[in-house]
C-alpha cells in the first residue's frame, strides 16, 4: 500500500483502502486494541474482530468530524481489512439527504417553470424563482461540506498516521 499523498487523496471525500495480512481476525483486534491503548491520550475507539471505529480526541467537535471505519473480512482464505476514512454515517448520509433533496426540488421547480412557459400558463411565476433557491442551497451545502472537511484536514491526517502505525505493518507483502 502505497502511502503517499496523491491528488485522489485530495480530492475524495471518503479515501478508501483496502490490504491483505496473514493475521486472523482475532490478531489483528488485538493489536489493533494495544495500539489504541498506547496511544489513548489521542484517539478513541471502538474495536471488535470485525469492525472498528476509530476517531482523534479533539476539544471542539466540529460537525464533519472524520473517522476512521475499519472492516476485517475473509476473502479468498486470507485476511482483508478494508478502510475508510470521513464523516461519521449519520453525517454523510445528512448531506447526501440534502444534495438529494434539493436537486429533486430544483428539477421539478424547473420542470414547472417550463411546462408553463410551453402551455403559455401564468400559474406558476415563482417557480424560477425557486429553482434558483435551490441551486443556491446546493452551493451552500457543498461549501458547508468543503469548509467541515478543511476545518477536520488535521484530524484526517493524524487518521491516516493512526492507519500507517498500527496497520500497515501487518500487511501482506505478495
Amino acid at each position: 500500500m502505497k502511502t503517499e499523498e496523491t491528488t485522489i487523496d485530495k480530492i475524495r471525500t471518503r479515501p478508501r483502502f483496502k490490504m491483505f495480512t496473514n493475521l486472523t481476525k482475532e490478531e489483528y483486534a488485538e493489536n489493533l486494541k494495544k495500539y489504541l491503548a498506547e496511544h489513548n491520550d489521542e484517539f478513541s475507539g471502538n474495536i471488535n474482530k470485525e469492525v472498528a471505529t476509530i476517531c482523534v480526541k479533539t476539544e471542539d467537535e466540529g460537525y464533519w468530524k472524520p473517522t476512521l471505519a475499519l472492516r476485517v473480512e475473509i476473502e479468498d482464505e486470507q485476511t482483508a481489512i478494508r478502510g475508510i476514512f470521513g464523516p461519521s454515517s449519520a453525517v454523510w448520509t445528512f448531506f447526501m439527504f440534502l444534495y438529494f433533496s434539493f436537486s429533486i426540488l430544483w428539477m421539478v421547480f424547473f420542470s414547472m417553470y417550463y411546462v408553463e412557459k410551453q402551455i403559455n400558463s401564468h400559474d406558476f411565476p415563482w417557480a424560477l424563482n425557486a429553482s434558483f433557491v435551490m441551486l443556491l442551497l446546493i452551493a451552500i451545502t457543498y461549501a458547508a461540506a468543503r469548509f467541515g472537511q478543511h476545518k477536520a484536514k488535521g484530524e484526517m491526517l493524524k487518521l491516516r498516521k493512526f492507519v500507517e502505525e498500527s496497520t500497515l505493518q501487518f500487511e501482506k507483502k505478495d
